[in-house]
Formats: structure tokens, C-alpha cells, sequence
């Protein structure tokens, strides 16, 4: 993605939160605004307190914040920062929220229970937000949960291109289950290679589950396993054997959010996964990352996404239809 005309500051401020500093950083440098400055206290019993220290009076504001790790933590700090940003007569307010832990609970699917994506989305727009941007969201009804604008970034051209850099020979995209098939589709159209999908059954909340089988023809081949996120790494290694079994040569995972809970980092070591390729969403692991883990920065697509939303541009022209 080629680098357009710095911004100025007097246009637009980027704000980072604990759980993305990182990431805010580097989509200033490709704005060529510095990161504005503010600041979160944790007191002793738990309790945030954040402050800005940058008139935003009129200005148009973007706060970089991933829910994860701790993501209850930084889900609050981001409705404070939203509100404090209001408070202190922004012109507008737009969250930027690479990783959107909460969107896994995008549906009611058994009694009881919470829809706790539209509840997030709910206190968001509470907050003061005026417009949300994300990357690849579990769901993409999740956008409907919200009354303000979503723009739902995608991931797959930045991925891709980091797969043709590896020339990888006689490729073959995997979807580790049905409900990922449509999106990896389009890894297999945008790379102009073939899908074969993984048959995955979940039967309880303990983030384990079977694959019982792939569908298509692997044989011989180097497999792409893509997903929108891993945790336990469990449904991707599982996806691993299976391929093995079936005859696969090579086995690359490319996955948008590598969340990796305590132990996931060995379970990738010891797997078939020769390398996986995972975004800069998540910054906030428990552990360090395997040399198997190789990071793919979506600095440059938010930063453009920023630019364009300033400037009132498309952003739909980022991403093949």
C-alpha cells in the first residue's frame, strides 16, 4: 500500500490505549502525525482513570484500542477515553478497534445467555462514539448491532500479499471450518489457487474442537490454513494433523488475530505448522511468540482507512469485491 500525503495534526489526533500502543504508533508514523498524549491510572482496587492531556476541542479524534488481554480492562478504558474525548468537545470521536474480543458472543444460541456483542456495542455508542472501525469482525452481522457507522476492514490483501512473498509452491487454501468457507474463498480467489474446508465439531465453551474431516483435495500440496482468529490454537493444529494425514507437504497458517492463551505457543511448536502469519492487532499476549510467529502489520490499511474517512473518501476500494 503506497504511502499517501501526510495529515496534520491540526486535522486529525490518533490516541492509543494500553491495549493497542503500539499499533497507534505506527499508524501515526504513516499519517506523519505524532501519537497525542494521555494517560490511564490503575488505582489499588481495580478501578481506571484516564486523561487527556491534548486540546481536542474541535478536532477529530481516533483512539486505537484492541479488547484483549485484559480485555474487560481495556474495554472500559476505551468507553472512558470515548467519554472524556466527548466531554472535552471533540468534533468527532471514531474508535478504532483492531480486535473485538466481545464479537464472538454475536448471537443468542441457547438459553440463558447473553448477547454480549450488542451489549458492548450498546455502552460504545453510550460512550459518545461517532463512528467504529474494525478488522475482520467474527460476525458481520455485528455491524448491525450498532446505530453509528462500522466500517469492517479486511485483512485478506495484506495477508496475501505476505503469502505470494513466501513463493510458496502448489498452494492450496484451508478453511478450518464451514463457517470460515465464504471468507476463505476469497484468500483461494485473491491467490488463484483452490479451497478445500476442514469439518470441525464444537461441542462445549472449552475453546477445544474435533475436526472430523477435510473436504478437497490436498495431496501433495503446500495447505494455508486462514481463520479470523486462534486463541488455544487448538482448531488449527487439529486442522494440521488432519492435513498430514491427508498428505499435505507443507502447512502455513495465516491467521488475522493472534489472541494465544498461556500454553498455545507450545502447542503451535510442536505442531505441523511450519510458520504462521498473524496481524499486529494483538499486542497484549501472555507469552512471547514462538519463531514460528511472523507478524504482518495493518498499520498502513488503518492509516489509510483514517485518511480516507477524513477526506471523505471510499474505503471499500481498499479490498477486491
Amino acid at each position: 500500500m503506497n504511502k499517501k500525503p501526510k495529515m496534520s495534526a491540526d486535522e486529525v489526533l490518533i490516541f492509543g490505549g494500553s491495549g493497542s500502543p503500539k499499533l497507534a504508533k505506527k499508524i501515526a508514523d504513516y499519517l506523519g502525525i505524532p501519537v497525542a498524549r494521555s494517560e490511564t491510572l490503575r488505582f489499588s482496587e481495580g478501578n481506571l482513570f484516564v486523561r487527556i492531556l491534548e486540546n481536542v476541542r474541535g478536532r477529530h479524534v481516533y483512539f486505537v484500542q484492541s479488547t484483549a488481554y485484559p480485555a474487560n480492562d481495556n474495554f472500559m478504558e476505551l468507553l472512558f477515553f470515548v467519554d472524556a474525548l466527548k466531554r472535552a468537545s471533540a468534533a468527532s470521536v471514531t474508535v478504532l478497534m483492531p480486535y473485538f474480543s466481545y464479537a464472538k458472543g454475536d448471537k443468542k444460541d441457547e438459553p440463558r445467555v447473553s448477547i454480549r456483542a450488542r451489549v458492548c456495542a450498546d455502552a460504545i455508542e453510550a460512550a459518545g462514539a461517532d463512528r467504529v472501525v474494525t478488522l475482520d469482525l467474527h460476525a458481520a452481522q455485528i455491524q448491525g448491532f450498532f446505530r453509528i457507522p462500522v466500517d469492517d476492514l479486511y485483512a485478506l490483501p495484506v495477508m496475501c500479499e505476505a503469502v505470494k512473498a513466501m513463493r510458496l509452491s502448489d498452494l492450496v487454501v484451508v478453511s478450518p471450518d464451514t463457517g470460515f468457507a465464504k471468507k476463505a474463498r476469497k484468500y483461494a480467489s485473491y491467490l488463484g489457487v483452490s479451497l478445500a474446508i476442514g469439518d470441525k465439531e464444537r461441542v462445549a465453551h472449552d475453546e477445544k474442537a474435533e475436526v472430523m474431516e477435510i473436504i478437497g483435495r490436498v495431496r501433495g500440496k503446500t495447505a494455508l490454513v486462514v481463520d479470523d482468529f486462534t486463541i488455544s490454537g487448538g482448531t488449527l493444529i487439529e486442522v494440521a494433523h488432519k492435513l498430514v494425514e491427508r498428505g499435505a507437504h507443507d502447512i502455513i497458517a495465516a491467521v488475522t488475530h493472534g489472541v494465544f492463551s498461556p500454553g498455545a505457543m507450545n502447542r503451535i511448536d510442536d505442531s505441523p505448522i511450519r510458520t504462521m502469519l498473524i496481524t499486529d492487532t494483538v499486542e497484549t499476549q501472555p507469552e512471547p511468540f514462538s519463531a514460528k510467529v511472523q507478524i504482518v502489520s495493518v498499520a498502513p490499511l488503518f492509516g489509510e482507512a483514517i485518511r480516507r474517512i477524513h477526506n471523505r473518501e471510499s474505503i471499500s476500494v481498499l479490498f477486491p469485491a
